[in-house]
């Protein structure tokens, strides 16, 4: 699960620092974008595909790997796929030969999200929630908050692109802007209000080569969620969207307890001193008395 982290100053009376105190604010529109478990497919290829639910992944050619490719497209220990807090975090391990996700080139560490291409060699792997998008749902939004929401192109001849989803948004040959794909296929998806939940819809045939992907998976229509990463070909957009987000509860810690007035007069180990130091005064002064007298 993923969310969102903030840091909190609280004075301590003691030395005068601040200690940082984290508060992990959960929001549950984005827990479907990264959780525990992902399934990786290999498109264009007749490989089965690979279910995961483990904290780490390691990929390579040799046999102690979790996922093993052949010995050409991979080195031994090529790279690890390892779950934090962020989400599914790439690295490329020493003496491994480039990794590229959505066609773009990591050397060290990238974080990856579901729907993403990851390409070793020859080898390309699609990363999958295990979760379907059918069939779920999100709040009902009011209508001056829909403003908010548009879709940013990550990946793909549209990269960089923010486009406004307002009422109704459409892309491909009658849309805004066109989807170019191989071999000259058309495809177009629309995006939309419905009922007050972001949906989207494409009119493709099911045996189409470049199917509509949410989050890695197949959809024809769905709700969108914010985080959602739609993938076309080579095309990714992923859905910003802040209005559909509940606002966060903040749990603030218990306050301090009061500081002790011994706390405040002073290191114990002064009043000790004094105290001794006094003593000993008192002794010394007695002495001097009874030999006197």
């Amino acid at each position: 699960m993923l969310g969102m982290v903030w840091l909190v100053g609280v004075a301590d009376h003691h030395k005068g620092l601040y200690l940082p105190i984290v508060l992990t604010l959960l929001i549950e529109s984005r827990r479907h974008a990264v959780g525990q478990f992902m399934r990786i497919e290999f498109p264009q290829s007749t490989r089965a595909g690979f279910p995961w639910s483990r904290a780490l992944l390691r990929i390579g050619s040799e046999p102690d790997n979790d996922l093993i490719l052949a010995a050409g497209q991979a080195a031994p220990h090529h790279l690890r796929i390892r779950l934090d807090r962020r989400g599914w975090v790439l690295e490329v391990l020493p003496d491994a030969t480039r990794v590229y996700v959505n066609a773009r080139p990591v050397r060290e560490h990238a974080i990856l999200r579901p729907g993403d291409m990851l390409s070793v060699g020859d080898c390309r792997m699609l990363l999958c929630a295990d979760d379907t998008p059918e069939g779920r749902s999100s709040p009902t939004v009011p209508e001056q908050d829909r403003c908010t929401v548009a879709l940013r192109a990550v990946a793909g001849p549209l990269s960089g692109h923010v486009l406004s989803v307002a009422d109704h948004l459409e892309l491909g040959p009658q849309g805004r802007l066109p989807l170019d794909l191989p071999q000259g296929e058309m495809a177009s998806l629309a995006i939309f209000w419905r009922d007050g939940q972001l949906r989207l819809e494409t009119g493709q045939a099911d045996e189409s080569r470049y199917p509509v992907r949410v989050n890695g998976v197949i959809a024809q229509q769905t709700v969108l969620l914010p985080g959602d990463q739609i993938g076309i070909g080579m095309h990714r957009f992923l859905v910003d969207a802040p209005g559909l987000e509940p606002e966060p509860e903040i749990v603030m810690p218990a306050p301090a307890p009061a500081p002790l007035p011994e706390d405040t007069a002073g290191p114990r180990g002064e009043v000790w001193w004094l105290i001794v130091t006094a003593a000993v005064l008192a002794l010394g002064i007695a002495l001097l008395l009874f030999v006197h007298f």
